[in-house]
């Protein structure tokens, strides 16, 4: 049978239960496991999709549909295996499944309660993936935080499994803070003692605990953890904060964390981890030879969680091409006609990026006029595709109506609009097109070069689509559909073949990028910036010689 290890948070929320647990599944799959990570979030709804990104970041889509918590990102970015719907369970998901027993009569008129209908609904999903036979050791991240009223059916059926498993089959890893008080010059255990005193009020005692800190742990104080908290003294991790997320599973290696698990799981340590490639990537992305910079125009960018595998995507892309990308973030609301220009005119590339909504979109309509005008590389995703093709058609068409019928229902000119298969349907949740999808890529175009085929498949998250009643007028004034969906003619991508890079794609190519295999529209997005920026550094170099020139004369 499967062996199963626990991933609980304390004193705070986001210390990163889903990098440390992503960081140990990526060590044992180095070391020859078969290894998963699920994620269970204690908040009601449903699932991440109806909820807005400023309240929860991302909303990530797996290959088969479904709408997840972003920490599935991370899981397939560090472990470059896909997740499904399996992989991410809600409160909501666990009572709308006991709910609907309970209306089928599956009780027998039985009161349903907390204990035991609700924790063996959340112990029955837990175990889910390793009945499948698929994986060696299944790892789950619990949402939120001990002590929090929403998390404790979590841990009282984490209690239960540890006690139904026995000790060798399931591991209760606790991530927790050891705050630095600046001024005293001291880290502090209290907040972690405490945490781990609540944490076994309610029957869980951790077996291994990983504690996030800004300063080393020296051997005294990680003796007084072990010994308040209960755990042996190589049992507790030092978690420091590290320079970044990818470097965490080689802090962990060095902290022998995967060890000590295998050893309380009584598994064989098996081969020493492989990690060529990631430790390849590491040297790259820590040393690059040159830099660019990558205007990121939304209408949620004082959350960088709401674009995380966006984020991560160029992460990947500038390791390839041994460059550093900075990132600036510029809201949608602040673009005009007036000052596009001078806001992004020094930028080495745009991407215009995805959203809902009306707020923001004449600003990004803005952005990619400045991007297509002065042949600055473009790159637009979902919205940011649909915005270029709007753009298009008001400047280049002269439709000066032209919009999306998500902002303007009876436009004119609706060079977007609903998906027929969507037109009738009123529940949110769920019920985008969502997944995977095939698409089929024009011969001799940009883009069937990026992906060197000319058959693909990527993942969607949308309602409204290109219009194919324009489709004639957009070819002919120079806008390319390059990328079609072979079942339903769906425009899947647009470019424009005279200008240097300038592609916007219906389909979310972010969430298939990895440390492993970095997106090829990535890659060749960042590509084009640098080349735009060398030519942009020749051409000033010619205009300063010039002027040495006439003044030499």
């Amino acid at each position: 049978m499967s062996k199963f290890i626990f991933v609980t948070g304390g004193v705070t929320s986001s210390l990163g239960k889903g990098i440390i647990a992503a960081s140990l599944a990526k060590l044992l799959q180095a070391r020859g496991y078969r290894t998963t990570i699920q994620k269970f979030d204690p908040y009601i709804n449903v699932d991440p999709g109806t909820l807005n990104p400023y309240e929860h970041g991302e909303c990530y889509v797996t290959e088969d549909g479904a709408e997840t918590d972003l920490d599935l990102g991370h899981y397939e970015r560090f472990l470059n295996t896909h997740t499904s719907q399996a992989n991410n369970v809600t409160t909501g998901r666990i009572y709308q499944h006991v709910i609907n027993a309970e209306r089928e009569g599956a009780y027998l008129g039985k009161t349903v309660q907390v204990i035991p209908h609700i924790t063996d609904e959340i112990k029955r999903r837990m175990l889910l993936l390793g009945e499948s036979g698929e994986y060696d050791i299944v790892i789950t991240e619990l949402g939120g935080t001990v002590g929090d009223i929403e998390s404790l059916p979590y841990v009282e059926a984490v209690r239960q499994l540890k006690w139904e498993l026995g000790e060798h089959n399931c591991v209760v890893i606790h991530l927790t803070l050891i705050p630095y008080l600046r001024a005293a010059k001291e880290l502090k255990t209290k907040p972690t003692q405490h945490s781990v005193k609540l944490m076994s009020e309610n029957g869980l005692n951790p077996d291994i605990l990983v504690c996030r800190t800004e300063e080393a742990l020296y051997k005294e104080l990680k003796t007084k953890i072990a010994l308040f908290c209960n755990v042996r003294q190589d049992a507790v991790i030092e978690a420091r904060d590290a320079d970044t997320i990818y470097g965490v599973p080689m802090e962990m290696l060095k902290e022998r964390l995967d060890i000590i698990t295998l050893q309380k799981l009584d598994l064989p340590l098996g081969d020493e981890p492989n990690l060529v490639k990631w430790t390849e990537f590491l040297n790259k992305l820590r040393y690059p030879k040159s830099k660019v910079t990558i205007g990121l125009i939304g209408k949620y960018v004082e959350l960088q969680d709401a674009y995380k595998s966006i984020l991560e995507a160029l992460i990947h892309a500038g390791a390839v091409n041994e460059c550093k990308v900075e990132v600036r973030n510029i809201h949608s609301e602040h673009l005009t006609r007036e000052n596009a220009l001078e806001k992004l005119e020094h930028l080495d590339a745009i991407l215009v990026a995805p959203g809902f909504g009306s707020r923001g979109i004449e600003g990004k309509i803005e952005a990619i006029r400045i991007a297509r005008e002065q042949g600055i590389p473009f790159f637009g995703i979902c919205l940011g595709m649909q915005m270029a093709c709007v753009e298009f058609a008001r400047n280049v068409l002269k439709l000066s109506d032209a919009h999306s019928t998500e902002m303007a229902p009876e436009t004119g000119s609706p060079v977007i609009a609903m998906m027929q298969d969507q037109q009738e349907i009123t529940q949110m949740g769920g019920t985008m097109r969502l997944g995977a999808y095939n698409c089929t890529l024009r011969e001799g175009s940009k883009i069937a070069a990026v992906y060197n085929s000319h058959n693909i498949s990527e993942r969607h998250r949308h309602r409204y689509e290109f219009n194919n009643r324009f489709k004639e007028q957009f070819e002919t004034a120079g806008m390319v559909p390059s990328g079609i969906n072979p079942e339903t003619g769906l425009v899947e991508i647009v470019e424009i073949p005279e200008h240097p890079f300038f592609i916007g794609s219906q389909f979310h190519p972010e969430y298939k990028s990895t440390v492993e295999h970095p997106h090829p529209l990535f890659v060749a997005f960042i590509k084009a910036a640098k080349e735009a920026q060398e030519l942009r550094a020749g051409a000033t170099r010619l205009v300063l010689e010039e002027k040495g020139l006439r003044l030499e004369r």
